[in-house]
């Protein structure tokens, strides 16, 4: 009797924590006590023996080293989170244009957005190989960079940069156009998502805009764009957690070398920690920023 008094916002949340309930019972019995630990490791000098480790606590000194003394974190860090500011503002715009193309009825629509979705699904396999630079693939990887049509705008490039006419946001634009393919790439989910909430949306609000005389244009920021924004907060949060977890990222690279190579794991731990912080910190940031704008229920 008492389920029947539950709102639809009720009902939806007790589904969709019933829908993340597997993850949280996973983490609790297999990342929490390892994501404690590495904690407790990021604050102590770690010690290793044939016998095993053993923690002597440091308090800071290792944040302190990361921050203050090494002279490389840093400067990775503020590159990263450059790369993934510029490179999520791309994602978001292609995933959300494409989206909007496959939405179109035209024949074999079901094949495009195959085709749009097929680099998630090979993700673990040769692509994989040519974004991480793997040896193996190093060859194969040359040919493409060869023949790829983007070299031949070096000149273009070249000519711009002499003008000085916004030379930063040309650099921007320009890495962003040699990355097409890695943009393009890691647009699959977010083109999902956003086709989700497009086929969501009622015939009868468009045909309604109709009638009422409105363009496709009008149409489009004042029924599209209102009914798609809240999955923009869904897609830039997947969008940052997903760029911080490359392993191609120098920070990450340089976490496993200090790890695996110098086998310094608390210096590691206090990196990853910190690494950590700042991806909480930019989704945080983000969601406010993006929360301000979108229309928080379509009830």
């Amino acid at each position: 009797m008492k389920g029947k008094h539950l709102t639809i916002r009720t009902r939806r949340a007790i589904s969709g924590y019933l829908f993340i309930m597997p993850f949280i019972l996973g983490f609790l019995c297999f990342l929490l006590y390892p994501l404690i630990n590495s904690f407790w490791m990021s604050l102590c000098d770690v010690g290793i023996s044939p016998q095993g480790y053993s923690n002597t606590f440091a308090g800071l000194a290792n944040y302190k080293r990361a921050l203050t003394i090494d002279p490389q974190f840093n400067q990775m860090l503020l590159t990263e989170i450059g790369r993934m500011a510029s490179h999520a503002i791309a994602i978001l715009v292609v995933s959300f244009m494409i989206a909007l193309l496959l939405n179109q009825e035209f024949k074999g629509r079901a094949l495009v957005r195959a085709i749009f979705f097929l680099p998630v699904i090979l993700s673990s396999g040769v692509l994989v190989g040519l974004e991480t630079n793997n040896t193996l693939m190093s060859g194969l990887q040359d040919m493409i960079s060869e023949s790829s049509p983007f070299r031949l705008s070096d000149g273009l490039m070249d000519i711009l940069r002499l003008t000085g006419i916004g030379g930063g946001v040309l650099d921007v634009v320009f890495d962003l156009v040699g990355e097409v393919t890695d943009i393009v790439m890691a647009s699959g989910i977010q083109i999902v998502i956003f086709l989700t909430g497009l086929q969501n949306i009622p015939v009868s609000l468009y045909e309604a805009a109709d009638v009422e005389g409105c363009t496709k244009w009008e149409s489009f920021w004042k029924i599209t764009f209102p009914m798609i924004s809240p999955l923009m907060l869904v897609n830039i949060i997947y969008t940052i957690i997903d760029f911080f977890m490359k392993t191609d990222s120098d920070v990450i690279t340089k976490i496993h070398d200090t790890m695996v190579l110098q086998m310094n794991y608390g210096f590691a731990s206090a990196m990853s920690w910190i690494y950590f912080a700042v991806a909480v910190a930019m989704i945080g940031v983000s969601a406010l920023i993006i929360s301000k704008g979108v229309v928080q229920s379509y009830e």
